[in-house]
């Protein structure tokens, strides 16, 4: 929410225009810690009318060659943020003031706009190494070949005992779970 509500900022500034009180004054009479708001309400409502007071409720992106004319003119011209803001149809000098400050730090490259926050995390699984897997022999292919089927000869064996007894098979297993639990306690 907002610090100071449209209709207040509207207030103080037709007061200021109508009458003879200044912006210390006004700022004072309303409790304001400082007049800086009012002279950048007062200048926004003279520039924009009542749209200059209005609180923008879309995030503006500006270009990176708008940026640069935006600094461009403020150095040839020698206008202040305020002026350079008034100039280009912009509320808000501060960002001017930002852009200038990354431009000086650095250069073009810091008026780029960068991604907020943390990156998104990827949708698309790992794609596997662009490497070329090692290209095998005849003989070592015939050893991988013979492994797998070695392999696949086992799991048959132990999925056929366990269908012909379910019950003796896990124990016996339960039993070298067992050994190997009381192994690792007497350790």
């Amino acid at each position: 929410m907002a610090k100071y509500s449209e209709d207040f900022k509207l207030q103080l500034v037709k007061e200021y225009l109508e009458n003879s009180l200044g912006y210390k004054r006004l700022a004072h009479k309303y409790g304001m810690p400082s007049s800086s708001p009012i002279i950048r309400w007062v200048r926004a409502y003279q520039a924009f009318g009542i749209e200059g007071l209005r609180k923008k409720q879309t995030h503006q992106v500006y270009s990176v060659q708008f940026k640069v004319d935006v600094l461009h003119f403020m150095k040839q011209a020698g206008a202040s943020y305020q002026d350079t803001a008034d100039q280009f149809g912009m509320n808000n000098s501060s960002l001017i003031a930002n852009w200038n400050q990354k431009f000086l730090a650095e250069g073009v490259k810091g008026l780029e706009e960068r991604a907020k926050g943390r990156p998104s995390m990827s949708k698309k699984p790992k794609q596997k190494s662009d490497k070329p897997e090692k290209v095998l022999s005849r003989e070592e292919q015939l050893e991988r070949e013979n492994e797998l089927l070695r392999l696949e000869v086992a799991y048959l064996k132990k999925l056929k005992a366990f269908q012909e007894n379910p019950d003796a098979f896990l124990e016996k297993h339960k039993q070298r779970w067992r050994s190997n639990s009381t192994k690792k306690d007497s350790d």
